[in-house]
């Protein structure tokens, strides 16, 4: 992916990870379209950042998604990069005497349903492009849990089996794949995760993650800061000592 030069959708654009991307990559020269449910959020960022474009979105809903790609793909034609980045992260209580269903149903349908539909939507308008990319966002959390966000980490770990599949498919044409797998981040994604001493520091992990995506450093088209790569690695690393350090001694 060139770092400038693009038009891109962020989605989940207005908060968070999804907004320090839009605002790294639109100070580099991108033409940066964000969207997401809250208008006032959007609104804000765009405020901000002078240029910069935005679109309300549910990606909870199917039709929407799909009126959704049309306008934007009118609206924005040279659009070339989407980043798939909204996403909620939930505890449950599986012990509880009423099990949660509708945050099972609300997890699944923004972080696996949502881009999955997103990306099908907009994957003609991309293959026509001379060079494209889409990027999802999964987290550490898809290669070794976090036990109080059970379906959280199962679609994370999803959108990578996922990216990895897409990734493959489409390999000889002009869609290149592209995973981003945070660690914890200093955002507003959960309670506490912004004030949690243990999270790192949202400009430190954008300004690793523009490096990185300037330097090309990308294997198997994974994007990893060096914080997330013990999580990413356990499985080979070290996995018992990283659950443990993650969940506590059952």
């Amino acid at each position: 992916m060139n770092i400038t030069g693009n038009t891109i959708l962020i989605t989940g654009g207005g908060s968070g990870i999804g907004r320090a991307l839009a605002e790294a990559l639109h100070a580099r020269g991108n033409h940066v379209v964000i969207t997401g449910r809250r208008a006032a959020a959007l609104e804000e960022t765009c405020a901000a950042n002078p240029g910069m474009a935005f679109a309300t979105l549910d990606i909870t809903d199917a039709a929407a998604i799909r009126a959704f790609a049309a306008k934007v793909t009118a609206d924005h034609p040279a659009l070339n990069v989407v980043v798939n980045n909204a996403g909620v992260m939930l505890a449950e209580d599986l012990l509880a005497d009423a099990f949660d269903l509708d945050t099972v149903e609300t997890t699944i349908a923004t972080n696996l349903l949502g881009p999955i539909r997103l990306t099908a939507a907009l994957l003609p308008h991309l293959r026509a492009q001379p060079a494209a990319t889409i990027v999802t966002v999964s987290s550490g959390l898809a290669f070794i849990p976090l036990a109080a966000t059970p379906t959280y980490n199962a679609t994370k770990a999803a959108i990578h089996s996922w990216s990895q599949s897409l990734r493959h498919q489409l390999a000889g044409t002009s869609v290149e794949v592209l995973e981003l797998a945070p660690p914890a981040v200093a955002t507003d994604l959960m309670p506490g995760h912004a004030e949690n001493p243990n999270s790192m520091p949202l400009a430190d992990y954008t300004a690793e993650v523009m490096g990185l995506i300037e330097r090309q450093e990308t294997p198997r088209g994974e994007i990893l800061v060096e914080r997330v790569k013990p999580l990413r690695f356990a499985e080979v690393n070290g996995y018992e000592a990283v659950f443990k350090a993650l969940n506590g001694s059952h």
